[in-house]
Order: structure tokens, then sequence, then C-alpha cells
């Protein structure tokens, strides 16, 4: 049975981690010469491309290159030691951890921020007002393939028009957690909508379609708000009370946007990071996540998982807290690290 999400983060401790009275750590000793090749996911994208920039700020003699081929891809990448780093937006999988073992990767896996998955639409929709999960699931469900195709399947009172999907590619951790929280069952999904793992092509997709319906990481609805339109999802679970909920920084940070919050991480490979640039740069990143993941649009963990986080990295713990867990859905990072 599908769980629903339950991310109780504190309000207090999240904010106390940021803020613009904070200033970034900052390392006395520059790092002279190296470079740090990251890649992976789209949504984790700006978060690492944010941690790259203020980092070379800090150490110009080191190169930072980020770029963009999905979760799944940047971990084949990863798993091939074509790269340092990989941005994820979901825990490594049981099967790629088995093909990193075969290839002698130890890794260390450090959570960097919460996201929610947002559902948008084009401003000139006027019907859609908000949309339940089992809506969602009718839309997006294998079995909707060529027969959920218009807007008055879903609700009778809704246009006799197509509808025109627009999601993440099957490599996007994104396509996974969207899948396994709505549809219940990870890459279960109908295959006819248009997919891309470049989350700025569906933005652009949904911002030029009246018809268009879409899933991909808040930050990219917040950067291009004046072009979309929220959806606020009920869950149906009466998990939060309040009926339709839209994503938010306070939804995201109460749980209340349920089932479609969830965590975001980079792994790092272990023979990099003995590497005293890419060791640096790590540091650097939980250093100073608090203040730079806000300004990317996604939520900042509370500073006590930051803590567990650097704790794992600093003790050398390598490998994944997720592994031994049936669903990735309704985890609490806090608790897991704890456990660990």
């Amino acid at each position: 049975m599908k769980k629903s999400i339950v991310f109780l983060i504190s309000a207090a401790l999240l904010w106390s981690c940021g803020g613009s009275e904070k200033t970034k750590s900052t390392d006395s000793t520059a790092i002279v010469g190296g470079d740090i090749k990251i890649d992976g996911s789209s949504t984790v994208y700006p978060i690492s491309e944010a941690f790259a920039e203020e980092f070379q700020k800090e150490n110009n003699e080191v190169k930072v290159t980020v770029a963009v081929s999905g979760t799944g891809g940047g971990f084949k990448k990863f798993i091939r030691k074509e790269i340092d780093v990989t941005g994820a937006s979901r825990p490594i999988k049981k099967s790629e951890n088995e093909d990193a073992v075969k290839a002698g990767i130890e890794y260390y896996e450090i959570p960097v921020a919460y996201d929610g998955l947002a559902v948008v639409i084009n401003p000139q929709n006027t019907w859609v007002d908000f949309l339940t999960v089992e809506e969602l699931k009718k839309i997006w469900e294998p079995a909707a393939q060529g027969k959920i195709v218009k807007w008055n399947q879903i609700r009778p009172n809704w246009p006799n028009e197509e509808i025109h999907l627009f999601g993440a590619g099957t490599e996007s951790g994104t396509f996974d957690y969207f899948t396994e929280a709505i549809v219940g069952e990870s890459k279960a999904c109908r295959g006819d909508y248009t997919a891309s793992e470049d989350d700025n092509v569906l933005v652009q997709g949904v911002a030029g379609d009246k018809l268009a319906l879409a899933f991909f990481g808040y930050a990219y609805y917040k950067e291009n708000a004046p072009k979309l339109k929220i959806v606020p999802i009920d869950d149906k679970n009466d998990t939060n009370g309040k009926g339709a909920i839209a994503p938010n920084e306070s939804s995201i940070i109460d749980g209340s946007y349920q089932p479609l919050s969830r965590p975001l991480f980079i792994y790092v490979n272990k023979a990099s990071a003995d590497r005293t640039e890419v060791s640096a740069f790590v540091n650097y990143a939980l250093q100073n996540a608090s203040i730079l993941v806000p300004e990317t649009g996604y939520v900042p963990l509370t500073s006590a998982t930051y803590v567990l986080a650097k704790k794992r990295f600093d003790t050398k713990k390598t490998g994944s807290v997720f592994l031994q867990l049936e669903s990735t859905v309704g985890v609490k990072l806090e608790d897991v690290l704890k456990v660990e």
C-alpha cells in the first residue's frame, strides 16, 4: 500500500539555519588546483551549481563542472567513475548499489535539501482548481495510456478537450518518486506523454499550451511562476486535515503538502573525497547549505539533520541508509540518520 509522505520538519530549527543575518562559512586556506566533476539530477542541478559557484569564489584555482543527465543517468556515470559527485532526487537503488560494489566504488550519501514536486498547468486553464491523488493516479497510471485523453474524463464538468501531458523522463529520480507516491509503484506510468530530463523543457511546454499538465521540482515552478499556474493537491487521507494544499516553503516545512515532498541528495565517490579539493567542496556544501539552498528555491534541512549528515562524512561512513527500506516514500531523514 502506498504510504503518504510525512516530513515533520521543525520550522524553528529550519529557519534558524538560514536568513540574511547568516554569513557563509569559509576556510582561510584556499585549495590550490584540482578538478571536480558533478552530474546527475536536473532537480538537484541548481543546488549543485550554487555550491560550485560559491566554492570556486573562494577556491578559484579549483575547476568545478556541473552537468545534467538525470538521476539515473548520473548514477551510471558515477558507477563508471566518470564523475566525482552526482546529484539525486531519490536515494540510490539496490541495483545501482550492486553495480557500484561490482565496480569497486564506495560512496558517501549526503542529503542536502527538501523539495516539493509541483503539479502545474497553463495560466489560461480556468477549470482546474485542484486535483486529488486519485485523480492524478487516474491520469498517470499505465492503464490510462490511450484511454484517459480528455479533461472531462477526469471531471465531467471540465472541457471536452485533450490533456497534453509533460513529465520527467524515465532516467529521472523525479519520475521514480512521482510514480511511487501517486501510482503506488516506482516507474509505473503511462508512456504517451512528453518526457524530458530537462525541467526547463517541461516548463516551456506547459507555458505554451493551454491544455497542458506537468510535474517537476518546485524550484522550477518558483523560478517560472509568471508563466505557470500551480495546482493544489488533496491527498484524501486526512493527514493534513486542510483539503487541497499547494506547495510552498511553509507547506513543505510543516509537512502538510502531501504526498509530493521528498529529500534531495548528492553522492560522493569515496576515492574522489580522498582528494583535498573534493573533501573541501563537500564540507563547504554542508556548512553553507542552510544559506545557499533557499537561494535556489528549495527548502533546507534542519540544522540537526545537516549535523548528522556531516558526522557521517567526517567519520567516513559510506553506503546508503535507505537500502533496507521497503519504500522511500514517507521517510523522515533525521530519524533514519539517527538510527544509522
